[in-house]
């Protein structure tokens, strides 16, 4: 028979081995780093918030899933904290602010230009790290010391796409894109390239890509003017449906699309690459094919069902690597001097893999370096070109 002294001893050791095992389990545990996103993830611009946001989760889960990244004698997992601004400059603010104060994010993440903008405003008193996803070149030429400025500027693309557009359907131009700030920077930037080129702007109606899904009325007013060439722009899919309803309406001349829309989820919207003959714009990624672009192509296509990556997914994927790597380099997961000083050391220790672009450095303003090539949809195909061959002819 156990006596009760012989039954205590065993509860003694049961606990001691619980408190062991528990300790050990704690010592093993990550540390938990928030990194924090604001962008829109409702209304028309839904979609390409997600997307963003897609990338950061797809790199988040990737390192969480293989252990984690140490930097010290600490190893982190990564937890992204999203916040939904609608698109509105005031209301990414407010995220920004919260997101420093709430969750202690070292690093904000945004997709537009307009909550780039609003988080300058405060994001070095605050002591974070503003990872901005726009190609509008003021936001690192402002001399904003925590801002990095991850896609290349959008102004290599203007004298390319004017030629192009130009020489195949002439020099008419009617202006259809969105309204919010960066549609408008780049209206105010590529009217004069068009004009010194020879050519003319013949309407001007910019609408609200985010409000609406019937542009027939606006679309009617810029083709009355008879445009050979219209310039359209915002989020894909709403670009997508603006180039489908100018079909619809007879338009039979070209479309100079702003960076922000992909030709590629444009067609999904527009009724295919036939409808967007004609179209100048950004390469899909998936026609890249650089050793980096094809791993994570394929990799995208494995987890999402065959589905194409965007190169908002890709740029924000590798946004978060290159701002890990920094970490690494800098020592440091919460200071955002050093952590923006160690990006161009970071950046010489990612895999192909993990940046899809090939971006190879960062300037002393902060913008990441890439040479971009160009999309042009010709016979229902994609053709691409570089930007030196375009100029050269």
């Amino acid at each position: 028979m156990t006596s009760n002294t012989t039954i205590k001893g065993l509860f003694r050791r049961l606990a001691c081995a619980g408190a062991i095992a528990l300790a050990a389990g704690q010592a093993l545990a990550n540390e938990t780093l928030n990194i924090g996103f604001t962008g829109p993830l409702s209304g028309g611009a839904a979609l390409y918030g997600e997307n963003t946001l897609h990338g950061l989760q797809m790199a988040a889960d990737e390192i969480n899933d293989n252990g984690g990244f140490a930097v010290g004698n600490e190893t982190y997992d990564i937890k992204i904290v999203s916040l939904d601004d609608k698109y509105s400059p005031s209301l990414a603010a407010v995220n920004g602010k919260r997101l420093v104060q709430q969750y202690r994010t070292p690093v904000i993440f945004t997709p537009h230009s307009g909550g780039t903008f609003a988080l300058q405003a405060f994001n070095e008193r605050d002591n974070f790290l503003l990872m901005s996803y726009t190609s509008v070149p003021t936001v690192t030429e402002k001399g904003n010391k925590l801002t990095v400025r991850i896609p290349p500027t959008f102004t290599g693309y203007l004298k390319p796409f004017t030629k192009i557009a130009m020489d195949r359907f002439g020099k008419k131009l009617g202006i259809a894109n969105a309204t919010h700030d960066y549609a408008k920077y780049w209206t105010k930037t590529f009217v004069p390239v068009w004009e010194a080129a020879g050519g003319t702007v013949v309407a001007d109606n910019p609408m609200d890509y985010n409000k609406s899904a019937d542009f027939y009325t606006g679309v009617s007013k810029v083709l009355a003017a008879k445009p050979d060439v219209l310039f359209i722009g915002g989020a894909s899919e709403p670009t997508g449906l603006v180039a489908r309803q100018a079909r619809e309406l007879g338009f039979k001349g070209g479309f100079v699309i702003m960076d922000q829309a992909k030709i590629g989820e444009m067609a999904k919207v527009a009724g295919g690459l036939k409808a967007l003959e004609g179209s100048v714009g950004v390469v899909p990624l998936v026609d890249y094919h650089t050793p980096g672009s094809d791993a994570f192509v394929a990799k995208y296509e494995k987890a999402n069902d065959g589905a194409a990556p965007t190169s908002e997914v890709a740029f924000n994927y590798f946004g978060l690597y290159a701002t890990v790597a920094a970490m690494q380099a800098a020592g440091s997961v919460d200071d955002a001097g050093k952590i923006r000083a160690a990006m161009a050391k970071g950046l010489t220790t990612l895999s192909a893999e993990h940046n899809p672009y090939g971006v190879e450095t960062i300037d002393d303003k902060g913008g990441m370096v890439v040479d971009p090539n160009i999309a042009v949809v010709e016979n229902g195909k994609i053709k691409i070109e570089s930007l030196s061959e375009v100029m050269a002819d």
